[in-house]
């Protein structure tokens, strides 16, 4: 007995390390009764993904800026100056957005020059010494928070890490006083928020109190991250921190567009703007795209005389970021009788209509479909090629382990004009797909590649495919096709789909 209890003591406390480590160690296979793929790390988190599907969205930049003309203004406007012309409409906002067809929005309550656009403790440079009844009565986050409810969109806001107001920025007391508690107080208006939206731009000449000069801060240690994350997310679990949360990435560009080939993976040390439209393959952890676009002619904030992009480049925007698997945060400014005029408003609503024409109408869910493998299923779950046009995004289609090529043919019994096609993977269980072809064939035994000129390569949550390979000139006349082949070529392992589309 007395060795007996040696031996224990031995392992447990007097083996040096490096013996420690040469024990050998227990292994137990876990059951897998419905035969479900091994994830491909990094995997997004629910929030994360949740987020995805937001897909499309829109930015509203409104504030002090509005009224001064300026983009960035340096903190030392007079809180009078805010004065809008009538009260401020973020359900009209929102209701453009919807008429997009976008899902959400995030409304601007706090630019770089630290005015707050609803009645915080944090700072007297806010709305309640504005220069109107308008301005004094002026609460963005609860009136956008509100509306969007009503209209059932998603909401969240953004709020400027950078104050170039504040006399503490650049201090401890900023982060733990003011900006924290901002970030707190705007948590309150709403557990449902999908985002919060937190500029890169961090530090330099400002008023800063009467200061005047500049600050510089390193924004990887000063905002205490860990801790807002942990303090938004005890209100806001499905909240998504954007930009400095460390929670999705800048696309790398304001132009709307991301890569053809576009990893959601990074690494921590990724090339920023430089790599941002592009990804990592391989990356350790889950940081998908973001892209912000303008939807006018002019800056993020209204100006006289602007004009909105055509429906046409809209919507170019939106295969080439949507359809690129990034989200798209398109800005529409209102103007200083806190509205969006009606030439963005039209736009917007000819930009949805070009959405619901031209991928509204889903081919695919009367063709046939037929796979060259279907995965082994499990107690409860299949993974059929019907998976892939049941409209169920719960379900997806699978090889077997160790398939990392395949081959998906739809067909009609009638010839079928078509022009995209949408792949989707299962992301849940990580991002897959290396490399793939698009072909259509008029009889079911010759084929022809559509898209050559493209770079058929990721897939990832989203990607729409313009069979002629243009997203500037998209529609043209499509090609007649009785059947369409996609081949996956490559996989980081075997591939899952959850959709086809085909339009």
């Amino acid at each position: 007995m007395k060795s007996f209890y040696k031996s224990l003591l031995l392992l447990g406390g007097l083996l040096p390390m490096s013996s420690m480590a040469q024990l050998p160690l227990v292994t137990e296979t876990l059951p897998n009764p419905d035969n479900e793929p091994v994830p491909v790390q990094p995997v997004p988190h629910p929030r994360q993904l949740k987020w995805q599907e937001t897909e499309f969205y829109a930015f509203f930049h409104y504030g002090m800026n509005t009224y001064t003309g300026l983009e960035w203004g340096n903190g030392d406007e007079a809180e009078t100056r805010f004065a809008p012309t009538a009260a401020p409409n973020p359900k009209q906002w929102l209701q453009a957005a919807k008429d997009a067809g976008m899902k959400g929005g995030i409304a601007v309550v706090k630019h770089h020059d630290g005015f707050c656009l609803w009645p915080t403790e944090t700072t007297t440079h806010n709305v309640t010494a504005s220069g109107n009844d308008f301005g004094r009565n002026t609460n963005i986050p609860r009136d956008f928070a509100a509306a969007a409810k009503e209209l059932g969109m998603k909401y969240g806001f953004y709020i400027s890490p950078w104050d170039r107001n504040s006399v503490h920025y650049g201090t401890d007391k900023y982060v733990k006083d003011v900006f924290l508690k901002q970030c707190a107080e705007l948590a309150q208006y709403g557990t449902d928020q999908f985002e919060m939206w937190f500029d890169g731009a961090n530090g330099g000449s400002g008023y800063y109190g009467g200061r005047n000069t500049t600050v510089n801060v390193d924004r990887s240690t000063y905002y205490d991250v860990p801790n807002l994350r942990d303090s938004v997310h005890k209100v806001c679990p499905d909240c998504v921190l954007w930009g400095v949360g460390g929670e999705a990435r800048w696309i790398g560009n304001e132009a709307g567009w991301a890569g053809e080939t576009n990893w959601s993976t990074e690494n921590r040390d990724y090339a920023g703007e430089n790599n941002g439209m592009y990804g990592t393959e391989g990356g350790w952890f889950w940081l998908p795209g973001e892209s912000d676009a303008k939807a006018t002619n002019r800056g993020w904030f209204y100006h006289d005389g602007e004009a909105p992009l055509t429906p046409e480049r809209l919507f170019q925007m939106y295969l080439e970021t949507v359809g690129r698997n990034a989200t798209l945060i398109l800005n529409i400014p209102p103007n200083k009788a806190g509205v969006l005029p009606d030439a963005s408003v039209n736009a917007l609503k000819g930009m949805g209509d070009l959405i619901k024409a031209r991928l509204g109408n889903d081919l695919a869910k009367n063709a046939t479909v037929e796979v060259s493998e279907t995965r082994t299923a499990g107690a409860a779950r299949n993974y059929e090629a019907a998976n892939l046009i049941d409209g169920n995004k719960e379900t997806y289609w699978a090889t077997n382990d160790g398939t990392t090529s395949a081959t998906i043919t739809l067909t009609w019994d009638t010839p079928q004009t078509i022009r995209y096609v949408e792949l989707m993977e299962y992301i849940a269980k990580g991002q897959r797909v290396k490399g793939f072809k698009i072909e259509t064939s008029t009889n079911g035994t010759s084929w022809t590649q559509r898209a050559t000129n493209v770079q058929t390569t990721t897939v990832g949550y989203k990607r729409i495919i313009p069979l002629n390979g243009s997203t500037s000139s998209s529609y043209g006349n499509g090609y007649e096709a009785k059947a369409l082949r996609i081949t996956i070529s490559d996989s980081r392992a075997c591939p899952l789909l959850s959709k086809i589309g085909v339009y």
